[in-house]
């Protein structure tokens, strides 16, 4: 519990915050026992990512990873389309590029992927 308290809320609200200054008419919504970010409100079609709390992190998961340049490496997972960056710590939003990958996210076309 104190990893939630103490590490997950300034973690989600930076990335809250990102996505807002990226996209200020995306919407944000509890989806999937998380919070997630559509292009268009309400409409899950256009999902782009999402944080959720997990015991020892904060898993910033993007619809779309596949499509992402990384780098860094700093994007997880094999799944056909779904990628996420694991975020242990505030100074992984710096550290990860978070920031760069979310502008990137919103920047795809929505039909791209599917």
């Amino acid at each position: 519990m104190t990893f939630i308290l103490s590490v997950a809320e300034p973690i989600t609200a930076a990335i809250d915050a990102i996505v807002h200054e990226v996209c200020p008419g995306a919407g944000r919504r509890t989806m999937y026992g998380g919070i997630v970010f559509e292009l268009e409100p309400g409409n899950h079609k256009t999902l782009v990512c999402g944080h959720f709390v997990y015991k020892k992190h904060v898993s910033l998961e993007f619809s779309k990873g596949k499509l992402l340049r990384d780098p860094d490496g700093v994007l997880e997972g094999g799944g056909k389309y779904r990628r996420h960056i694991k975020l242990r710590q505030l100074a992984d939003i710096q550290e990860k590029s978070v920031r760069s990958i979310i502008e990137q996210a919103f920047a795809l076309p929505v039909d791209d992927a599917r």
